[in-house]
Order: structure tokens, then sequence, then C-alpha cells
């Protein structure tokens, strides 16, 4: 297709009334006429990069060292320019610093550059522009259909012979099904498109805003005779982001850069921090009180003497590796290599990690938060049941209601049937006035496509039934429209104006549209007026909710107690009714509803007080119910997070009756629990007594409507959020898209444990993006919920090993891997306190140049990092027992306790390698270095080892590796190590024997654990 307007404009100059802090204003566009402007507007290009090529450096260096560990190693090396503070030689210090910059600009500068190439993707789309010259390419030529539409435009012409086309908004709303857009009506009957500039006309737009699903605006052309003025809304409107699935359309573009709607809905979400970064840090803060208090001793005990000011910073500069700088880069290392490993897990394929800085964080969900339809549900829906009253079909009995349309009993004048006849006929007659209803009032149209053996233009003419496929905005129409075709009555055809079905015996009945009135989330109905061409009548039919059809339907006795009924099976329901016009009654409020359409201010009210004005006394035909299937393994998934400790709430925009439903037939209600349903409240004082009902039963599942819950979090949050944290599971139902993340935000603020959402639609970001943890499913309903996560999984069931296998190996792994670079830091920091400490409280190092370098990087790093490939179960163990998971949720594999012993063992062995070293050398202080260094190396190869639970081929080689080179690289070493020193029998036996004093207790002190206090997982893996 071709959209008609450059994607790049010149670049032009916002005006100072068009200011970027939103004080949006209303336009009128001229067609063809761009002098007539009156105001300038944003450049239509896309930029989602945080810099560009000026601000890159500077600003990533600002957000490092905005940071108060980072700022601190900063002044640490920058002191070293300073003589009297001077330890050693500067790369000492610069070098570890610059590569944890290194690394961190270029994790930066390749997200800008993949953002920077996607944008550029993005910008340089070709589209065509029509000017008084005829076409002209915005760069090059024209692209071809299913072209993404670059701006926000009022839908002019398409090329479609039934005068409309299909959008697809997956990537705006969340929505996959296609929704239908109308051109305006002057423009669409213009001869050609070069006409649409010879024609004096213009749009008149509202000021831009966020609401995605309503536009008001009015077409007018002057030079017609009389004038016309058309009322636009938002089915003329083509918002950008969305794609032209059929035909090619012209627009004129009235929203650019920063107005776009698509644009104006996108929110920066919040940055989240892990709870374990959080505790690394407070752990890292408490390093640095160590640091400054070991600092101040040693000036102490040299009783302040001298420029002891000056000696305070020469010992913090010393022990300066008590707070270790590789510990951030090592767990982000790590969290990339657990993010790689969610990836590649063939066990759930499709999985996509967004935000690779909190994997760790799924090892320890506390409460789980999943929308229903979608994401426990296919959001595939099967027509279960028609209600008509006095009967009801059924799945097992649909070959009746065929019989009674395949029946031309229903044609048959009464007064020519016997009595016994008359019932059937009556009974046939209303079945087929309900199939017709629910075949005429929806939105779907059927598209006919070629299958190898008929072209498209062939199946279209003939109707041809294996050609057609049904797009509509919702899977339930879709569902309708299949099961009307499944009892004889097929809808073959529609356009802008007109529906065709077509009965058993293959007659056409044609139909015009008059009036179509869309479904809104609001009004929770729709309703179309049609014509029955053959009979001239006309007729308004609806469907809509039971909760709002029940007050506009006549007065009937079965409508409440039967969609109670068909909601407890878990049938979503709809109510189906019509009302017969007059010709006059049908003109006069035509009239009445175009006058309301074409008013700019309140229209959204005076539209729909007109409409309601037919929604009065209208015959109920009958009820529907279509079921909406569960996902594959939703009952066992469930069941394993519920053994794992997490409990799981279901936070849904369906009924009370449908919701719950769902909960017990997906067993997240067990059959054993009695569920509270609470009682709709409005007042604080039914919210008091209902919440003491409540108080009074235990262990019991609570389901709760999104009002009340609303007038219990406005007067008794605290109380509620009490009760409800204790209940095994929850469930809320009509809940808004803002009530779900308001539920997430006091499940965090109350409990202060870590949640996890789940969903699948546009409806589910906000909730997704509030939670600690947001999981997006790739489902029907578009890619906004997965887009918006942290993690994208392709089905629900994948969520079980997500958080069994890779979120606890994440957790534990993180927990090792932190400690042990906390505990190799400690280790060299001990061994330069006693060092110190010996030698007088001298500020003097006891490792200069390349080993305090190398002692961090080459010679243990790969040994340290490898731990990041460690598991203590395997993954079938870690799915079998889920309770092994609950032990995570106390957060014990880092915590205080265990950050102490692992100080206790830094303190013991650094002390033991020093005191050994001093004890055991025999003339020269370069031998002191030979041996403590030799002995601290092997010693944290040997702690590595003891710390393994399941080998991997990576950590031998790493072990391997990192002792070669450490013996390789004695030969350049001379400056600080004896060579000839190191190959005599002297400095074996004396480094063996440190090393095994330092290492020997741990190792027995391990075996003993194991044997007489042995772990769950080491029962489950012996």
């Amino acid at each position: 297709f071709t959209e008609r307007f450059p994607l790049k404009p010149k670049p032009q100059r916002v005006s100072s009334q068009h200011s970027p802090c939103g004080d949006f204003r209303p336009r009128t566009v001229w067609l063809g006429h761009p002098e007539k402007r009156e105001q300038r507007y944003p450049k239509n290009v896309i930029n989602n990069q945080k810099y560009n090529f000026f601000t890159f450096l500077p600003g990533v260096l600002f957000n490092q060292f905005k940071y108060f560990f980072n700022l601190y190693f900063l002044l640490l090396a920058c002191s070293q320019f300073v003589e009297e503070l001077r330890l050693g030689a500067l790369y000492t210090y610069w070098v570890p610093l610059g590569l944890v910059l290194f690394i961190t600009i270029a994790r930066e500068a390749i997200e800008e550059i993949r953002c920077y190439l996607r944008d550029k993707e993005v910008n340089s789309q070709i589209y065509s522009k029509l000017s008084t010259r005829g076409e002209i390419p915005s760069s090059a030529g024209h692209k071809g259909r299913n072209q993404r539409v670059p701006a926000d435009m009022i839908f002019l012409r398409t090329s479609e012979r039934n005068g409309s086309c299909f959008l697809r908004t997956d990537q705006l709303d969340g929505e996959t099904d296609w929704k239908l857009r109308l051109p305006v009506a002057c423009t669409q009957r213009l001869p050609t498109a070069g006409d649409l500039l010879q024609i004096r006309s213009f749009v008149y737009a509202e000021e831009p805003n966020i609401d995605i699903h309503n536009f008001i605006g009015t077409f007018t052309r002057e030079d017609g005779d009389p004038p016309v003025n058309e009322s636009l809304s938002i089915e003329n409107t083509l918002w950008a982001s969305t794609v032209v699935a059929s035909g090619t359309v012209v627009g004129v573009v009235i929203y650019t850069g920063k107005e776009l709607r698509s644009v104006m809905n996108t929110s920066n979400p919040r940055h989240k921090v892990g709870l374990f970064d959080l505790e690394v840090n407070c752990l890292t803060k408490i390093l640095f009180g160590a640091l400054v208090v070991v600092s101040l001793v040693m000036v102490a005990l040299q009783h302040f003497a001298g420029r002891w000011y000056l000696q305070i910073f020469r010992f913090l500069l010393l022990f300066s590796h008590i707070v270790p700088i590789s510990l951030r880069v090592n767990l982000d290392m790590g969290k990339m290599v657990f993010s790689w490993m969610i990836k590649r897990d063939s066990k759930i394929p499709g999985t996509v990690v967004r935000a690779s800085t909190i994997p760790e964080q799924l090892g320890r969900i506390s409460y789980l938060l999943t929308d229903k339809t979608g994401t426990l549900t296919q959001n595939e829906m099967v027509f279960r049941r028609l209600h008509l009253g006095t009967v009801a079909y059924g799945m097992d009995s649909m070959d009746e209601v065929q019989s009674h349309i395949f029946s031309p009993t229903h044609d048959l004048p009464a007064s020519r049937t016997p009595a016994a006849t008359k019932v059937r006929k009556t009974i046939s007659s209303r079945v087929h006035e309900a199939v017709k209803a629910i075949a005429l009032v929806h939105n779907v149209t059927p598209v006919y496509e070629s299958n190898g053996v008929t072209d498209q233009a062939e199946a279209e003419q003939h109707y041809e039934d294996t050609c057609r496929v049904y797009q509509a905005s919702s899977p339930d129409e879709v569902s309708l429209v299949q099961w009307t075709e499944s009892v004889g009555l097929t809808l073959v055809g529609r356009d802008q104006s007109s529906m065709q079905l077509r009965t058993p015996t293959g007659q056409i009945m044609n139909f015009t549209i008059l009036q179509i009135f869309p479904f809104t989330y609001e009004s929770k109905r729709m309703g179309i007026i049609v014509r029955d061409e053959s009979a001239g009548e006309i007729t308004f039919y609806m469907k809509g909710a039971d909760m709002v059809m029940a007050g506009i339907v006549q007065y009937n006795d079965w409508l409440e107690e039967e969609c109670g009924n068909m909601a407890r099976e878990g049938l979503r329901v709809l109510v189906v009714a019509k009302k017969s016009l007059t010709e006059e009654q049908y003109q006069d409020f035509e009239a009445r509803y175009v006058q309301a359409k074409l008013s700019v201010h309140d229209r959204s009210l005076k539209v729909a007080t007109v409409i309601e004005s037919l929604e009065m006394e209208m015959e109920l035909l009958c009820l529907t119910g279509v079921e909406d299937q569960l996902q594959t393994d939703v009952r066992p998934t469930l069941e394993i997070l519920r053994n794992a400790g997490i409990k799981v709430w279901m936070l849904t925009g369906d009924k009370l009756e449908t919701a719950t439903c769902t909960a017990k037939n997906a067993h997240l209600i067990t059959r054993s629990q009695d569920i509270h349903i609470f009682r709709p409240v409005t007042t604080r004082g039914e919210a008091h007594l209902e919440l003491n009902a409540f108080r009074r039963k235990h262990d019991c599942a609570l389901v709760i409507s999104g009002d009340s819950l609303e007038v219990c979090l406005k007067y008794y949050e605290y109380e509620f959020m009490e009760l409800a944290c204790q209940c095994p599971a929850v469930v809320c139902c009509r809940c808004t898209p803002t009530q779900k993340a308001q539920i997430v935000r006091l499940l965090q603020e109350r409990t202060g444990k870590l949640t996890c959402a789940v969903g699948d639609g546009g409806n589910d970001v906000s909730m997704i993006q509030e939670a600690d943890c947001g999981v997006g499913v790739e489902g029907k309903e578009g890619k906004q919920a997965s887009l918006a996560a942290d993690f994208s999984v392709t089905q629900f069931k994948h969520l079980g090993r997500l958080l069994m296998v890779h979120g606890r190996n994440s957790y534990k792994r993180a927990a090792a891997l932190s400690q042990f670079v906390i505990h190799r830091s400690l280790c060299i920091s001990t061994m330069q306190a006693v060092f110190s400490s010996v030698f007088y409280f001298a500020s003097v190092p006891l490792y200069q140049g390349f080993l305090i370098i190398g002692y961090s990087t080459v010679y243990t790093m790969f040994p340290v990092f490898s731990l990041v490939l460690d598991k203590d179960v395997k993954s079938e163990v870690a799915m079998l027992y889920p309770e092994l998971y609950k032990d995570l949720l106390k957060g014990r594999p880092l915590s205080f306790k265990t950050f102490l012993i692992w100080v206790l063992i830094s303190i013991y062995q650094g002390s033991i390698i020093m005191y050994g070293a001093l004890l055991l050398f025999e003339s020269e202080f370069v031998h002191i270095v030979a041996i403590s260094f030799t002995s601290l190396i092997l010693t944290e190869l040997l702690m590595v080892a003891l710390t393994v639970q399941t080998w991997h081929w990576f950590m031998i080689v790493a072990e391997l590796l990192s002792l070669a080179c450490y013996i390789a690289s004695l030969v350049f070493l001379h400056e600080f190590i004896d060579i000839y020193f190191i190959t005599t029998v002297s400095f074996l036996w004396k480094v063996t024997a440190i090393t095994l004093v330092s290492c020997l207790p741990l190792y027995i002190l391990k075996y003993l654990r194991r044997r007489f206090s042995p772990p769950n997982y080491s029962k489950l893996t012996t």
C-alpha cells in the first residue's frame, strides 16, 4: 500500500506555544495547503536512544560515578597522583577501575548501537507523498502491503472495493485481532486520489491526548454544494505503530513526533533494582565501615603521631581491597550468564530475558499475580450453550438447533398448522430469530484468501467456504459467527454498508447496515441497526454483558438466574436482544444521532444519550455461552507453585462467577478449600461488617470484585491486606488495569516480599511493570505485555521451570559468587593488616605492582567466576521437589549469618598465611612475599573446589588454567619474587604446610556438617 506523506518531514523548530511540557492544542489541517498551517509541529522521527554522540561518554561516566562506591574507587585512584599518598605504581589502582569502566561503557555502547539501528530502520521506511505533481516518494519508491503506519492520520481513501480496510493494532493496544477502519465518506467518493488536492477542505482534530480508543474531529469541504460537514471518530483514524492489513490507504497526517498516541502512551517503566543487589550494597557498606574502623585503629595504635591525618588516608588506600571493586562486574557478568542459560533452555523454548539485571529475583518470589484470560486460559473461544429461557441447547444438542434452521416451518403462517405444530413452530421461529441475531450483531468480516486452487477474486464472488477466514476485534465474536455457520446460517459477505447471510438452502439474505455502535469497555455492549432488503424491516440488535443488558431488556424472570448458572460452569455469557423500528422512528433517531456526532464538546455524552433513547424495552432473544479453555499444564504448574510456598492471586477483568469457576477448574482453589465470596459493599459500615465476617473464617480462599476491593482499600487498607495475605489463594474479578498495579504495590509495601506478575494483554502492562518480576505471555492478545515484561514466555507452564530451576539456581549462584569475591578481598586485606601490625603499624603495602592486579584477575578470576555454573541438584529434582524453592524465601543463601561466617573464614585464612610466612621465612623479606602470595593463590583455588557442589568441565579447566598462569608468570615477576628460592624444597614444603593449615580444617568442618546436619538438597542427591 502507499501512505502518501513523508515519514521524515523537513526539520522544524517547535514553537514556544507548543512546549515540551505538554501544552497541546487542537489543530486545523488543510488538504494540500501547507501555507495555511497555524502552528509548527514536532519532527516525525523515533528516537529511543539515551545518549547522542557527544553526550554518550559524559552520560555513561556520570551514571557510573553518581553511585558512592564507584566514586570512592575513582577518588582512590586519583589520590595516587598526590606524592604523599602514593603507595605504589599508578596502574595498581587505575587498571582495575579502567577495566570496570571499559566493560560498562562497552555494554552501554552495544545497547545504544542496537537502539540506533532499530530507530534507523523505522525512520528510514519509505512512503509516497501526494502532491499537485502526483506521487513523490519521500526517499525512494513505494512499499508493499503490511507496512506500518508512521504517523497519526485521518483515513481519506482506500483501494478496497468494500470501502474499508483492516488494521493490525497488536503493537498499540496488545490485541492481535484486526480492527475495521472507515475512510471519510466524502473523500472516498472522489474519482481519483489526485482530486483530494483539488477540493477545498480541512480536518479539525482535537488536541493530542493518550486515549487510543477515542477521537473527536470533523471533516469539512467548503466548495461542496451544499458544504459537507462529517464527524470523525476512532473509526476514521490510522494511529502510528498500527499495520494496514488489507488494501492501500491515503491519509492526512494530524499528529507527529511526541504528539503521537503511541508515544504519549509510552511511559518510562521504573528502573528495577533487585533485592539481592540491595542486600549486597548493604554488605558493602558494612565492609566500608570496617575499612574506616581498621584505618583509625592503625593510626590510634601509632598514638596519632606526626601527620596522622595523612596516615589515615594512606591506611584507607592500603586496606581499600576490603571493599571489592570487582564485585559489581562479577555480578553483572554472572547475571548475563544466567540470562543466557534461560534463553538457551530447550525445555522452555521462546523464552526471552529483557531485564538481564534481575534473573536472581526469580528465585525468591512469594506472591504470583496472574491474569486469567489468555494467561491461564487459551483465549480460544468455543461455543457451548444457547439458552432461550424455556429451552437450552448444549454441545450434545446442537443438531436440534441445526434442524430448526434447516426446517422451513418458520416461514409458514400460523393459521395453516395444527395446534401441535404451533409449539414446535414457536420454538423453531425463536431459534431462527436468535441465530439470525447472533449472525448479524457483530463486527466480524469474512475475508477470502487464495487457497492454491481458487484465486481470491473467484472465491469472493462465489463465497467459497474453503477460502473464507473471519476477522474481528474479539475471539468471542469469531466463535459466535463460526457457530452460526456450523448450524446453517453463514456470514458470507460484509462491507461498510451491507452484510450477506447464506441460508442452508443457498439463498442469500441481504441486509443494509444503517448504524453500528461498537463495543467499549465503558458501555460493555455493542449494537447494530440493519434493514432486511427482502422485507424492508428495520431492526435494532444488541448484545452485551448481563449486568448492563438486564436494565435494557423487557422484564423477565429467568435472565439473572440462568446467567449465574452459565457463569458457574465457566462460560462467558452474552445477552442478545432486538427491537423493531418503523421508518419514522429510525429517521428521527438518525437526525439526532448525526447532530450529536458533529458536536466537538461532550460528544461522547451526547452520542450515548441519543443511543440510550433506543435502548429501552428490548425483546430478550437468547443467552450465549462460550468457553475459554485452560492452557496446557496449568493445573500441575499451579500445584508446583503452591508446593514451593508461592501464593497465587488471580486478577481478572472477567465476572465473578466465571473467574471463580476458572479458579476451581485450574485448581487455583483446591476442592477441599472453602471459598469466601466477599459480598458487594459500597459504604464503610458494610465493608467493616464484611471484613469481620471474613476474619472469622480460617484457611479459605477469597473472591472479591473490583468495586468492593476499592471500598475496602479506601477505608480499611491495612486490615484487608493483612487478612488477604493469610489466604491460600485470592481471586479479584472486575479489576481495572490500575487496580491490578495497585494490588501489586500494596503487597510489596505490606509484606516486604517479592512479587511476580504474569499477563498477556495491554491491560496487564501496568501490573507487570509494577511487580518485582514481570513475566509476559505471548498470546492471542498480542505482544504488548511480553515487550513490557522483564521475562517473556510462550506458555504459562514454562513459569514452573523458570522459577524452580533458573530462579533458584541464579539466586544461589549469585549468593555464592558475591560471598566468594568478598572472601577473596578480605583474605588479602587481613594479610596486609597482620603485616602492618608486625612492622610497627607502617603504612607500607605487602604486595605491589602486578601481584596486586593479578591476584583479583588472571590468578583467581576464572575459578571464582566458574561458580556461576555450580548447582546443588539436577533440574529434574528441582522440578520434582518444589519444596526446595521454599527454603530460598527466607534469604538464607545470602544473609548476615553467612556473611559473618565468610568474614571469619577470611580472617582465619589470611592470618594463618601471613603468620605462617613470617614464622617460616629465613633471611630475606622477598621470601615472605613468595611464600605468602603462593599460599594465598593455592588457598583461593582450593576454597573454590571446597565450595563447588557439582563439577563442570569449565571449573576444572579454570582451576588448572589459573594455576598454570601463576606458575608461568613467576618467570616475569623477579622484581617481587626470588626465582631461585621458589625452586627449592624449602619453599615447597613451607607453602604446602601453610596451605594445608589454612584449608584442611574447613574441609573437615564441611565433612562433619554434611555427615551430621545435611542440607535438604543433599538428601535428594544421595
